[in-house]
């Protein structure tokens, strides 16, 4: 009999499960190799009272005048005083009026209670609506080599190799969702439908005090160059000027540090500082980070050659390590004295194309902006847009020893405080790149917070694996902007809004991320062997995770249909794009996994050829997934087909947004499943070993 495991999700009654995002809110283990001593972010002093201004000084011996005055007379002789006969007259005609009418008035009318207090009785008040996922999942993750049957999926018995109960799709879950669909219960297909109320509505706006711009698009560095030297004229026409420089050591950044050095002499050209004594207006620093943080000009210098050649020393960080919070934030605190000495205005330009450490921002972030706002200094970002949804992008690179193929992790967001997407896409972790419209949460906040700016560099790096680049109208997509909030008030909201709340388990208890015991269990294998009896054990391992994969969508395929109610209330179109794409990417995917199994069945039985070479520098390396339209079964049609109607109406609510290109994707990859034979160049050993590591950007 196959143990059960444990569930994909902490949950307690009454009790939210908290992903570990949210867990290191509270508490994340501090980053060693950063010495922060010199960064302590300061506490700004309270407030002391402002002592009253002349006019207001007037106002209040007026009023302590009239009170005084107020207290020698009843209220019905100020009444007399105030408005004299015609005043007198007035009252007791209007007096005599409401005596006549009460006279008149029907009894039971004249007993019933008053509009105002049944306006202000507090149990008129809506009540908070609680929401609680508690759905236990248990279902066998035992998978062993034993060959297993699927004849359910291909209809004939394999004999020899055993037998297992196969995946299947609830049929039954999809034609209820359907038929609810038509009488109006799900009515995600009607986006006026259900009107939020007028409570959600003011609890769902999102913060009006922009103070920065946290998305400026640019084409290019010179743009952005440009810009920057615009904002520094204007600062100084208020007087000196401080801005430091602070660079990624990452290697990928090289190229954007040179290009920025030579433009840095247009800086000071456009704003007139080139032959004259450029201290007293404007003065220069430089540092850098990776796992530690290097200061490259001694002091602060006006002298555009020590500038460059300051720039020309930025090292190259093998660690793979950005504690870009603790930096930014340490290059204030470094600088903020000399700032003040010298009576300098501050500004801080972050140039990286990484959203930095995910501990680290966590830990430091909100001391930085803190820090920011103490020194009052500015924070403008030269960065790249964030993935949609997703934490990470990947940069091909091929070993140049070993011909093998790395796929290298690189920081690159979310958007948002916490993900709003599923980390998946329907065999197993995303390694995808699409554009979020956005920059990665943490230096959009920076800059924000600080007055400063977000530049957003729109080129797609040559070597990204599946970056597609689209630019969205600054219009479209307003409605959908991110909350920048600190991350503790959006945690502490959440529980206010029950479709957020369910939609943030959803994608906990589908994330790879979570864990290995979670990633064993939704992580289906891409590669298979070329030998046919290692291909068989392989798959039919495979055909069983399937089959336990399929439960956990059920699942929330169930939750996020027991929830229509609140999206139907929610008011945010973000928070709507948010679960009208992962309804649909739930359902599909369960079409995908079963056309997976019966794919597995259909070569076991009918076994591809191929051959073992493709040309001169090319060999046959694997047998490998691939979607197509062609479907293997009758079974996952009925699912295909609310898969694209879910997706075509996510294309036509949210029209040029990242739901809707991700939705136009999902549709256009097919839901059929197929074998093709995966050709690379040949991995070689060198003789000597493997000399060159594998670089960590």
């Amino acid at each position: 009999m196959a143990s059960k495991p444990p569930p994909l999700r902490r949950t307690a009654r009454n009790e939210q499960a908290a992903t570990p995002a949210e867990d290191a809110v509270e508490s994340v283990s501090q980053p060693a190799r950063l010495d922060e001593a010199a960064f302590e972010p300061a506490t700004l002093p309270p407030a002391e009272p402002r002592p009253p201004e002349e006019d207001e000084e007037e106002l209040l011996i007026g009023a302590d005048e009239e009170l005084d005055e107020a207290e020698e007379h009843s209220g019905l002789m100020r009444l007399v005083y105030g408005f004299g006969s015609c005043g007198i007259s007035l009252i007791v005609h209007l007096v005599g009026l409401v005596l006549l009418a009460y006279l008149t008035m029907p009894t039971h009318v004249r007993n019933a209670p008053a509009l105002v207090e049944a306006m202000f009785d507090p149990r008129n008040e809506d009540d908070p609506v609680e929401f609680e996922l508690d759905t236990e999942i248990q279902v066998s993750t035992e998978i062993s080599a034993v060959s297993v049957s699927s004849s359910a999926m291909t209809g004939v018995a394999v004999g020899a190799q055993g037998t297992i109960g196969v995946p299947q799709l609830d049929q039954q879950v999809l034609k209820e969702a359907a038929a609810a669909a038509e009488v109006g219960q799900i009515s995600i297909d009607h986006p006026l439908a259900g009107a939020p109320a007028f409570t959600q509505l003011i609890a769902a706006v999102p913060d009006k005090e922009f103070k920065g711009d946290p998305r400026a698009i640019i084409d290019n560095y010179e743009q952005a160059m440009d810009r920057i030297a615009q904002e520094l004229m204007w600062m100084m026409e208020k007087g000196p000027v401080l801005v430091v420089w602070v660079f990624d050591q990452s290697g990928s950044m090289k190229d954007d540090q040179q290009e920025i050095r030579e433009r840095i002499n247009n800086v000071y050209l456009q704003l007139g500082l080139v032959g004259r004594n450029q201290a007293q207006f404007l003065e220069t620093s430089i540092v850098s980070f990776g796992e530690g943080f290097t200061q490259h000009t001694r002091r602060p210098t006006s002298d555009i050659n020590e500038i460059r050649a300051a720039i020309d020393e930025v090292p190259e960080d093998k660690s793979g390590k950005e504690y870009m919070c603790q930096a930014v934030g340490r290059a204030i605190a470094t600088h903020r004295e000399y700032a003040k000495r010298t009576n300098r205005q501050m500004a801080l330009v972050l140039v990286s194309d990484e959203s930095g450490e995910q501990e680290d921002n966590l830990q430091y972030l909100e001391a930085t902006v803190a820090e920011a706002k103490a020194a009052n200094c500015r924070i403008y970002v030269l960065g790249r847009e964030a993935v949609f949804g997703y934490p990470y992008a990947h940069i091909r690179w091929r070993h140049p020893q070993t011909n093998e193929m790395h796929w290298l992790t690189i920081n690159r967001g979310p958007e948002t405080g916490f993900v709003e997407q599923l980390q998946i896409d329907g065999f197993r972790r995303r390694h995808d790149a699409f554009s979020s419209g956005f920059g990665p949460y943490e230096q959009t906040r920076l800059a924000r917070e600080s007055g400063g700016v977000f530049f957003m560099l729109p080129s797609v790096e040559s070597n990204l694996v599946r970056g597609e680049k689209r630019k969205y109208e600054l219009d479209i997509m307003r409605p959908y902007r991110p909350d920048l909030r600190n991350r503790e008030e959006v945690l502490a909201d959440r529980k206010k809004f029950p479709l957020r709340t369910m939609i943030w388990q959803c994608i906990y208890d589908l994330n790879p991320y979570q864990g290995p015991e979670i990633a064993r269990q939704i992580e289906m294998r891409i590669h298979f062997s070329l030998q046919y009896d290692e291909f068989v054990r392989q798959a039919r391992t495979e055909q069983v995770k399937a089959r336990n994969y399929l439960v956990y969508l059920a699942r929330v395929q169930k939750a996020l249909e027991d929830a229509i109610q609140h999206r139907q209330q929610e008011a945010d179109p973000r928070w709507q794009a948010n679960f009208d794409l992962i309804y649909g990417q739930v359902i599909a995917y369960q079409a995908r996994i079963w056309e997976y199994g019966a794919a597995c069945e259909d070569f076991i039985r009918n076994p591809k050829t191929a051959s073992p070479t493709k040309s001169p520098n090319l060999v046959l390396r694997h047998w490998t997934i691939t979607t197509r339209e062609k479907t293997l079964t009758e079974d996952s049609k009925p699912y295909i087909e609310r898969a694209k109607a879910l997706f075509d109406k996510v294309i036509e609510n949210h029209p040029g947004t990242p739901w809707a290109q991700r939705a136009d994707w999902e549709r256009k990859r097919g839901f059929g499943v197929d074998f093709y034979a995966d050709y690379d160049m040949p991995i070689i050993r060198p003789p000597g070993g493997v000399t060159v590591p594998v670089p960590k950007l």
